[in-house]
């Protein structure tokens, strides 16, 4: 069965305020016979600068507007990303809540629109629409699969054809927004192998999941795009999708298009990730979140095999 979301809120947009304090005017001497003074110079005030989570929970707090997200980088600045939709009163308030923060905060323009990879038409099919495989998993002898919690929340049921005359398996849980993968038992009689298609007539077996670092190569798997490379650009970034945030993803330069979504992101046999969605496509490049497989293996009790 599907539960609608363990935890909520996915990044949407609220104006900030600014604190502003009034300084006390300085005393006026009473005494007639002292000497005018002159006037003394303004002292601009200085805003004292704000740590990256003090600064990534105001953003948490403020920004709710769909087609934005956020990131630390290392050296602790934060880049906030809009696409193509923010723009008129969106951006402007946009803006207006990030400027508080000076160079802190940087902005950065996505190229088209983010959006869940999520497409009708593959590799498992629910619904109306076509995902991607991530990882398979088990438990006690029991054999499940991983994918996003997005594809799992629009069909319960999920096929190896667009037919759907093939049942692979009926959602046990799912977790979207603010997580984004879901769980799903393959019906009785159905051993999966443990490996990730690499769509070359190969593939890579899997035997571990962890989180990646910064600048680490990385493949993703997905039934419209096949596999393709990148490096991870960011960590723990936050998306503000059409009907949700989702936070704590692994952000890459690696591409996706629709139908991708739920599919692997790894590197030999380590499992990182489950692709979640992004700007761009395979043909102009673009930005590609990932929801991190660990915490999904770890809130299930499952493993890679």
């Amino acid at each position: 069965m599907t539960t609608a979301h363990l935890r909520r809120a996915v990044a949407m947009l609220a104006t900030g305020t600014l604190a502003l304090t009034v300084l006390p005017a300085a005393a006026v001497s009473a005494a007639p016979t002292a000497a005018p003074t002159a006037a003394p110079a303004t002292v601009p005030t200085q805003r004292e600068p704000r740590t990256a989570a003090a600064i990534t929970a105001a953003l948490n707090e403020d920004v709710k507007i769909p087609g934005t997200a956020w990131m630390t980088k290392p050296d602790g600045t934060i880049v906030v990303s809009y696409d193509s939709t923010v723009v008129g009163g969106k951006l402007t308030a946009l803006t207006r809540v990030t400027k508080q923060f000076g160079n802190q905060v940087v902005l950065e323009k996505l190229p088209g629109k983010l959006k869940k990879h999520l497409g009708g038409g593959g590799a498992i099919y629910g619904g109306d629409y076509r995902c991607s495989l991530g990882f398979n998993v088990q438990r006690k002898g029991r054999f499940y699969f991983l994918t996003a919690g997005h594809c799992a929340n629009e069909a319960a049921n999920w096929y190896h054809d667009a037919n759907h005359t093939n049942r692979i398996g009926t959602v046990h849980h799912s977790s979207y927004p603010w997580n984004d993968f879901a769980l799903v038992p393959y019906r009785t009689g159905l051993k999966p192998g443990g490996s990730v298609n690499l769509y070359n007539g190969r593939s890579q077996d899997i035997t571990t999941a962890m989180n990646p670092g910064l600048n680490q190569l990385v493949y993703r798997s997905g039934s419209t795009t096949g596999l393709r490379s990148g490096r991870v650009t960011g960590l723990n970034a936050t998306v503000n999708y059409d009907d949700g945030r989702v936070a704590g993803l692994i952000r890459t330069s690696v591409c996706a298009e629709s139908g991708d979504s739920g599919g692997p992101l790894f590197y030999r046999q380590y499992a990182f990730g489950l692709t979640s969605g992004g700007t761009g496509d395979c043909r102009s490049g673009g930005v590609t979140y990932f929801q991190p497989v660990y915490e999904a293996l770890k809130l299930y009790g499952v493993s890679v095999y």
